[in-house]
């Protein structure tokens, strides 16, 4: 899995003080932002995320690169509907040999991993079988309605693939960027980074949050799980490691 911030609204804490201040304030942006220094922002931040005023956090936005999850862990990601999204087109994209991603507990049983790459590989035997028979069918036929040699290969592909990437498993592996305000990001970590997270998307918001804590430290310092600021919202479904989860992000 590969993680990385590609940018974000330059000076975030800043930019989300003057906000939030402009508020409860009667002057205007130009001598709030006279006011503030390194400590005034960092009082009035914390201030602001333990009463909870959260609409200020919006004005600030991250944008990550990531590669190596599966579609299963997409599909999870753009479950969070505040944020935009682009993915690499498995119908443009032809994968000449997908890569895939094997879960840890498959990986450390051998022959659950035989399995599942003897899987992985027919899956890939089929595709490239598909792609075939169905690119002979619509080159044919578009030759019969006139199209040239060259622009009925090119159309014939990408109607192959379109159709032919159906029998691809949730382990195929995919590349996303996405940007997500502060706000957005803040409902991400609570979810995501739990313990009753899925392994994979709890892995991608984990390595997400410590990357935050460098960009914009003050906004992220005390974000992860609803449990490492209070108590555990899940109820008889908690993981009963509370200590040893709030140890962790508070040293992350």
């Amino acid at each position: 899995m590969k993680v990385k911030i590609l940018s974000h609204t330059p000076e975030p804490e800043k930019v989300i003080s003057m906000a939030a201040k402009l508020c409860y304030s009667s002057v205007g942006v130009d001598e709030i932002e006279e006011n503030l220094t390194e400590e005034s922002i960092d009082k009035f931040l914390n201030m602001l995320i333990n009463i909870g005023h959260e609409s200020p956090l919006e004005h600030v936005s991250f944008t990550f690169a990531v590669e190596g999850i599966s579609r299963a862990c997409s599909h999870q990601i753009v479950r969070h509907r505040i944020a935009s999204y682009s993915q690499q087109s498995q119908r443009y994209v032809k994968l000449e040999q997908f890569e895939y991603i094997i879960p840890q507990e498959i990986n450390e049983i051998e022959e659950a991993k035989e399995l599942f790459i003897a899987s992985m590989k027919k899956d890939q035997e089929v595709y490239d079988k598909l792609v075939d028979i169905l690119f002979e069918k619509h080159y044919n036929n578009l030759i019969k309605i006139g199209k040239n040699e060259k622009e009925a290969k090119r159309q014939a592909e990408k109607k192959a693939i379109e159709d032919a990437r159906y029998v691809f498993p949730n382990a195929c592996e995919t590349k996303m960027v996405f940007t997500m305000n502060t706000r957005s990001l803040y409902n991400f970590l609570n979810h995501r980074c739990c313990e009753r997270a899925q392994w994979e998307i709890r892995e991608l918001a984990i390595e997400m949050l410590r990357q935050l804590k460098q960009a914009a430290p003050i906004l992220f310092k005390s974000i992860g799980p609803k449990c490492v600021k209070g108590p555990c919202p899940e109820g008889n479904m908690a993981c009963g490691d509370i200590v040893e989860v709030r140890n962790k992000f508070k040293n992350l």
